[in-house]
């Protein structure tokens, strides 16, 4: 029997994981224009619920899991994900195929229109006592508060149509918090106010924000060796360097831990943070290395996940799981 032309592709089926996966089609195709790529579009428990905040949740693959079982089954070939949605651990007879060019990892502060326009305000240091920022990250409200201590912070969920028509909507928030990259792909960077980042007095981004990554099956060799034509080798190394230190620390979406890669001089420079929800303790390291494989990318992570650990990050992320800490947020 003939090999067949036909790649089944996986995806969530918001605007924004449509548009991602057709950018990594998009690369397949062209570099395979023999195939015909089906996209299969579902929605997964994340999608469903859009009122419980993240760190209510609990557990990981929230985005992911629904999708993985039928990869398994052999209904799908391949899934493209948010490289931050997916758990750094897979399940069994899954592997991630390739992570293609990162887009800005970044997070942003997005200003609602009105309060621009009347007050001038640009940045977080502009905002007055008391201002509410809407997100349903313990990530960045964990950093936020440390950081800003006179913000206040409300669950803000949905996908990014819905979340910047909310803070239009809600008399009560002064603005949000969005990562670049799902603006930028979607062509909403105009709305951003601020660019967030450790230099300009922002945050920390989410292990493999902005990045792509393919899953496929560990046992076919045919999807894997296509996902490698269209790997980003320097993006590749540096999420691997990022998603080993979350591994080694056990964080999911609902953990403070915030990473930065950025490649100087042809090294890696990996700063790592871990905080408590309320902001009143905070781990950080920062190191830099020449990585050149996935297993010294690996090890990198490793290393400043122990280092994180050395100056008390366990003992953070212990209080948090013992008594079950949410942030606090304005209900």
């Amino acid at each position: 029997m003939s090999e067949s032309k036909v790649i089944n592709v996986g995806t969530r089926n918001s605007p924004l994981a449509l548009a991602q996966t057709n950018i990594v089609v998009a690369s397949l195709k062209a570099q395979f224009p023999e195939y015909e790529f089906a996209i299969h579009g579902m929605t997964t428990t994340g999608d469903r619920d859009q009122n419980t905040a993240l760190y209510n949740f609990g557990g990981k693959g929230l985005w992911t899991s629904q999708l993985e079982e039928k990869l398994v089954n052999n209904e799908l070939d391949l899934v493209v994900h948010s490289l931050k949605d997916m758990p750094t651990v897979l399940p069994d007879g899954c592997v991630l195929g390739c992570v293609t060019s990162r887009e800005d990892p970044r997070d942003t502060l997005v200003i609602k229109k009105a309060l621009i326009e009347e007050h001038g305000w640009k940045t977080l240091a502009d905002l007055p006592a008391g201002s509410i920022i809407g997100t349903s990250s313990v990530r960045r409200i964990a950093q936020l508060v440390r950081r800003y201590p006179s913000l206040k912070f409300k669950d803000h969920r949905g996908n990014i149509q819905t979340r910047l028509r909310k803070l239009e909507e809600d008399p009560e928030l002064t603005g949000i918090i969005l990562a670049a990259a799902g603006l930028q792909r979607m062509d909403l960077g105009h709305h951003i106010t601020q660019f967030l980042e450790s230099d300009n007095g922002g945050i920390l981004h989410a292990v493999g924000q902005g990045a792509l990554g393919v899953e496929c099956r560990e046992n076919d060799e045919r999807v894997r060796k296509m996902l490698k034509t269209i790997e980003n080798n320097e993006t590749a190394l540096a999420c691997e360097a990022e998603r080993s230190l979350m591994r080694e620390l056990e964080g999911g979406c609902s953990v403070p831990i915030g990473a930065e890669t950025k490649w100087v001089d042809g090294k890696l420079r990996l700063r790592a943070i871990v905080v408590s929800l309320r902001g009143e303790e905070g781990v950080e390291f920062e190191d830099t290395e020449a990585v050149t494989d996935y297993e010294g990318a690996n090890l990198f992570g490793k290393r400043i996940a122990q280092q994180l650990v050395n100056r008390g990050a366990q003992k953070i992320l212990d209080d948090i799981t013992a008594t079950r800490q949410v942030p606090d947020t304005v209900k």
